[in-house]
This record gives C-alpha cells, sequence and structure tokens, in this order.
C-alpha cells in the first residue's frame, strides 16, 4: 500500500512514522508513506498558501490552487484514491478502515487555519472525520486513518489481536487483565483463571455487552441479538 500526506506541518510525522507498530510494518514493505510539503506548491516567492475568505469571516483559507496542485502532482494514476480530512464528514467508523485498507494506493490532504477554499472538495473521492469536535489542523485525523489501515494490513499484526477488538463485532471490547492476580485489593475475577474455556467464553460476551450497554447503547439499537446474548442481557439488568 502507497500512501502519501498532503500537510503544511510535515515535522509532525517523524515520531509517528518512526516508532511501534506503524516502524515495524513499513520496515516489512507493506507500507510506504510519503510525507509532502503543500507549501512547495505554492508558486509565489513567499510561498504563500493561504488568503482571506471571499464574504469576510475569521480566519485565513488554504488556496484551491495550491493544494490542487500538490493533489495532482502525488496522484499516480487514475486509480488513486483521494482523501480529505474535514470535520463536515460524517465520524470514521471501523468499516470504513476496513474498506480502506482494500486500496493500493490513497492520498490524504489534511486541512489548515479555517479550512480549505470549498472548491478543493471537487478533486477528492472522500472526506473522513474523526469525531464531532474541531482540531487545529487534517494532520491528527490522518495519522488516526493511517494507524487504524495499517494495523489490518494483512501480516501488519498478528490476525489473532485483530479478532476480538471493540466494535469488531459490534460490541465493545471486554475488560482484560493480566498479572499481578491482585492489585490494591482488587482481584481478577475467577471466571478468567479457572481454565475453563466455556466459561471464559461466555465470561466474556456477558462483560463486553456490559460495557456497550454502559458506555455506548447506541451500538445495541439495531443488533439482532442471539438467545445466549438476550440471557446475559438479562443477568446484567439484574445485577445493575
Amino acid at each position: 500500500m502507497k500512501i502519501t500526506v498532503l500537510t503544511l506541518f510535515p515535522e509532525m510525522y517523524e515520531g509517528f512514522l518512526n516508532a511501534s507498530i506503524i516502524k515495524r510494518i513499513i520496515d516489512k514493505g507493506l507500507a510506504e508513506i510519503k510525507v509532502v510539503n503543500i507549501r512547495d506548491y505554492s508558486l509565489d516567492k513567499h510561498h504563500h498558501v493561504d488568503d482571506t475568505p471571499y464574504g469576510g469571516g475569521a480566519g485565513m483559507l488554504m488556496k484551491v490552487d495550491v493544494v490542487h496542485r500538490a493533489l495532482l502532482d502525488n496522484i499516480s494514476n487514475d486509480c488513486t484514491y483521494a482523501l480529505l480530512t474535514s470535520p463536515k464528514a460524517k465520524p470514521l467508523k471501523q468499516e470504513d478502515l476496513v474498506r480502506l485498507s482494500k486500496l493500493d494506493e490513497f492520498v490524504i490532504i489534511c486541512g489548515h487555519y479555517e479550512g480549505i477554499d470549498y472548491r478543493i472538495e471537487k478533486y477528492v473521492d472522500e472526506k473522513v472525520s474523526i469525531g464531532d469536535y474541531i482540531l487545529t489542523g487534517g494532520e491528527l485525523p490522518s495519522m488516526v486513518v493511517i494507524d487504524g489501515i495499517l494495523r489490518l494490513l494483512e501480516e501488519g499484526i498478528s490476525s489473532d489481536s485483530l479478532v476480538e477488538e471493540s466494535f469488531n463485532d459490534g460490541l465493545l471490547e471486554y475488560p482484560q487483565y493480566t498479572r499481578p492476580v491482585e492489585y490494591n485489593g482488587d482481584r481478577v475475577p475467577d471466571v478468567l483463571q479457572n481454565g475453563n474455556h466455556k466459561e471464559i467464553r461466555r465470561y466474556n460476551l456477558k462483560m463486553a455487552l456490559k460495557e456497550t450497554m454502559l458506555n455506548r447503547p447506541d451500538l445495541l439499537e439495531k443488533r439482532e441479538f442471539t438467545r445466549e446474548e438476550k440471557e446475559l442481557i438479562g443477568e446484567i439488568v439484574n445485577e445493575l
């Protein structure tokens, strides 16, 4: 997979691309990530990339011609997918990351200041947002997208690590524990130590349902519950 990031602040990616799992994925040759400075595509001697908005308003807008030149220069073919970070998009979901992870190549445009001239949207395939809040720029959202996609690549990380995660089956992940067995009076649940895999599986499903009910009940609104899940929800309600 080839990913190109168009940004005004390429230095923000130095640590991100050179640490932990992301670095290992790149070193394995599973992904090629190029960070491009949009300012390099400004044609005036002061390398301006922004200007005041027509009609008035606070702040500055990134210029459509500069961003478009950067985009055109970094699209290798007609199949290159173009993403634009934007708070106006629907919040990113796990299924979006799965879909994007199947692409061979894409470009991410990072907005900044008050945004980009609206006309840039004509040249992108999709807008992405990581939540209903405003950040100073699109760099952090682009890192979230890249991180979420790369870990899904085959041989990126252990496939076992992807099996039972939050959102994979519409539920939040169940609580997990490691040594020591007891810490400040809190013990690892006995059921997780008894070696009975059937009981452990049922307990983990129950805890995943409970976590979702308490923290993201909206995820359960359209879920078709199995008989076992209905029984476990009854237990949870009685305990609460």
